[in-house]
């Protein structure tokens, strides 16, 4: 994600979320931004881990970008999030709090046991320093990846998914499960009180569906199907923007996979260099592809 003070945001993950620093560079921007006329930026950027996941924070030294919108709301299509997985969610809370950590929810949710699917879930979501949104999630015995039912000391444990807000669940898989080949590992229709405080969003009603590739953390989407206002991804958004985040998905061959996108990718906008190039979703949510 994009961060206005790297230094900072650092600081946030570390004390706060208990993330590790693995990596700090600083870089002139290559191709990759080339057309989105950052190609001259000054990037410092850090890498953070959790577990077995990471996080990379880029700060563009120059040019600055826009501030994350102070209107948000959590259904509009710029949203993104990513889950934290907590090994206890009453401790984890009382560290935010302590913390003075900015809420996005009015307090942890427990979803109810009518929807079997996501029945005693935990969550709460809150905001970075720029104004992220994030999400710290216990999954109850029996759900989520067994690795997060593991003996820990630990409180905060790793990431599970990045959440992004789609417009058209079927639109969306289309792109992610017909056309990337990710798989549907889970389905539920979520509403109800706690799920109105969980995201702010008076009446919200939406249909989640998560998809995973055969490593790493998944990709959720959130469908509000009520309210059914929020706002698109601008249009102008470039990377030095607050708003953005991108997805890291690795592939065997980046060349095949360029080819094959470029010319089946509805609505989409590439650019790129020799193993490695972005996307934006039918959505606009970012994606950079690599080879390992």
């Amino acid at each position: 994600m994009t961060v206005r003070d790297l230094d900072r945001s650092v600081r946030f993950f570390e004390d706060v979320l208990t993330f590790s620093e693995l990596s700090r560079r600083e870089e002139e921007a290559g191709g990759l931004l080339k057309a989105q006329g950052l190609a001259d930026s000054r990037l410092r950027i850090a890498t953070l881990r959790l577990g077995d996941e990471t996080v990379e924070l880029t700060e563009f030294v120059s040019p600055v970008g826009r501030p994350f919108p102070e209107d948000s709301r959590s259904n509009d299509r710029w949203f993104q999030h990513i889950a934290i997985i907590v090994s206890d969610m009453d401790r984890a809370y009382a560290r935010l709090e302590d913390m003075k950590v900015r809420r996005a929810s009015n307090e942890p949710q427990r979803l109810p046991d009518w929807n079997r699917s996501a029945a005693g879930i935990k969550a709460f979501y809150f905001r970075d320093p720029d104004g992220h949104y994030l999400e710290i999630l216990q999954f109850p015995p029996g759900k989520g990846d067994p690795k997060w039912h593991r003996k820990s000391e630990r409180l905060f444990l790793g990431i599970d998914h990045t959440a992004i807000v789609v417009k058209d669940t079927e639109r969306s898989l289309g792109f992610y499960r017909d056309l990337l080949g990710m798989r549907v590992v889970g389905e539920s229709e979520n509403y109800g009180s706690e799920q109105e405080a969980l995201n702010h969003v008076p009446g919200a009603h939406l249909r989640i569906t998560t998809l995973r590739a055969s490593a790493g953390p998944g990709i959720e989407f959130l469908e509000y199907l009520h309210p059914r206002d929020g706002r698109d991804h601008p249009n102008d958004a470039r990377a030095n923007d607050l708003i953005h985040w991108q997805t890291t998905l690795v592939c065997r061959d980046v060349g095949s996979a360029a080819v094959r996108l470029k010319h089946r990718a509805a609505n989409g906008e590439s650019s790129g260099t020799r193993g490695r190039f972005l996307l934006r979703d039918p959505d606009g949510h970012a994606m950079i592809f690599t080879q390992n």
